[in-house]
């Protein structure tokens, strides 16, 4: 418990920021079904695969806690329960205590290590998904070693149904640590089928989308994004083999096995980046790592508590001060404009979330916003999501509803128009806002400061203005 206090206070707590922008607005219709009567596809695409938002919802409903209270209460609980399912694997391996908490409180510190060029993290920062799929599937993992199959089973299937994409990769490797010696990877990904895969070659519009995450590709990775696949590799060779040396018959099946495990999506991800599969490269095989990272830290800090710490708290300190103090400053650059810990009920410190509580509190429900489409890469925005801040209808942006289209090609030909509608969006004068309503109904539009000559602008701050957008003249 007080490990996951510490990361939490180490890793900060940013409950409107990145993804939560796909995945919260879900959440807050399923609360109020009032919210957003138009423009709901680029985020009820994914939340109708994933009994996440019900998840949410339910808690909020049964404690009576509002929706803030209720996302921390969920990413202290998802931290607390990967660190408890870590610490469960790690005594499958190690004997000794200072190993076990060495993991554990290594992966605690890191949780916000970049896996390679996925453009992932270990946890995130807020609560989506992947956080609550990653401790079942370390669950899952940490069963196998005992033969309880059907209890982690059990997880996966959890696992499944909050990610029906990160599931499948804790699925492999169970499947791997129990004597599978082969694995055909185009039988595996037909257990995605339900996310509208297709062998047709991608249309124009989707492959605008795409343009835009290239991480989907393998051939644009950084040769340092390189590193953070084969690196693993010498590392999980080598602890193998001083496992084996030790007796660490656990520690030794773990490596050994993660080995071809990543060896196979390596290889499908080098196949799905032809664009003879241009549809298929958003299965994202690399994501892989995402468990492999976990894994692999767990493992290398039981090595370090066993052969290097030990019970000497000085070198304790000397190796996890550096190591935490350096993780809060990455985080405290990257959402230099809010607070650390964005605690429920306290006025943000940040001009553009403050707009868009203020759009929350004084527009119609049923208005449509627009903002700059590259608005979520603004130096001070701090990635904020709009739709889960203010629960409004906006036009789709360039970041966060591209992404949603990368992974269902249905609403490509829709993102274009509305995208290409905002080209230029920093030139925008008042007759091309009220083109914006004339075509999509765009009542209101968030600018950067200073604004624009002849709109009505009831609010502003230093950085942000909220305008209305009157009716056009005949």
């Amino acid at each position: 418990m007080l490990l996951s206090f510490g990361a939490l206070l180490i890793h900060g707590y940013h409950p409107f920021a990145e993804d939560a922008e796909i995945y919260l607005p879900g959440v807050e219709k399923m609360l109020d079904p009032g919210l957003f009567p138009a423009g709901e596809n680029f985020f009820q695409s994914h939340a109708s695969l994933t009994l996440f938002p019900d998840l949410i919802a339910a808690s909020v409903r049964l404690s009576h806690l509002s929706l803030e209270w209720a996302l921390l209460l969920w990413q202290w609980l998802s931290i607390f329960l990967l660190l408890l399912a870590c610490w469960q694997l790690s005594s499958k391996c190690f004997a000794e205590a200072t190993a076990r908490w060495c993991g554990v409180a290594l992966l605690a510190a890191l949780l916000t290590l970049p896996v390679a060029g996925t453009s992932l993290y270990i946890f995130d920062q807020y609560v989506v998904p992947r956080n609550l799929c990653a401790f079942a599937t370390v669950f899952a993992v940490a069963l196998v070693p005992d033969r309880k199959y059907w209890q982690a089973a059990l997880w996966l299937i959890f696992a499944g149904l909050v990610h029906p994409l990160m599931w499948f990769f804790a699925f492999v490797y169970c499947l791997l640590l129990v004597g599978m010696e082969k694995l055909s990877p185009a039988s595996a990904f037909c257990v995605l089928l339900p996310l509208g895969i297709s062998f047709r070659l991608p249309a124009p519009a989707y492959e605008e989308a795409v343009k835009l995450h290239p991480y989907f590709y393998i051939q644009s990775w950084a040769w340092y994004e390189w590193l953070g696949i084969l690196g693993p590799i010498a590392i999980l060779w080598w602890s193998a083999r001083v496992a084996r040396r030790r007796q660490l018959r656990n520690v030794e099946r773990l490596c050994r096995t993660l080995i071809p495990y990543q060896l196979v999506f390596l290889a499908a991800a080098l196949v799905l980046s032809s664009p003879v599969f241009g549809n298929l490269a958003r299965l994202q095989p690399l994501r892989s790592l995402h468990l492999l990272y976990i894994l692999m830290i767990l493992i290398g800090g039981g090595f370090l508590g066993t052969f290097v710490l030990k019970n000497h708290l000085w070198r304790w300190i000397l190796l996890f001060a550096p190591l935490c103090g350096g993780m809060f400053l990455a985080q405290r650059s990257l959402f230099s404009n809010s607070a650390h810990v964005e605690c429920p009920g306290s006025a943000s410190s940040n001009p553009w979330v403050q707009a868009f509580v203020w759009a929350r509190q004084n527009t119609p429900r049923d208005a449509t916003f627009a903002l700059d489409p590259m608005h979520i890469l603004i130096h001070g925005e701090d990635a904020n999501g709009f739709r889960a801040i203010a629960q409004r209808n906006m036009l789709a942006d360039a970041i966060k509803d591209s992404g949603a289209v990368s992974m269902f090609p249905p609403l490509a030909d829709e993102w274009l128009k509305q995208f290409r509608a905002q080209t230029n969006w920093k030139h925008f004068q008042v007759q091309d806002f009220e083109r914006l309503r004339s075509d999509y109904g765009v009542t209101w539009v968030i600018l950067q400061a200073p604004g624009v000559t002849g709109l009505e602008c009831p609010y502003r701050n230093s950085a942000v203005l909220v305008c209305k957008i009157a009716p056009g003249r005949p």
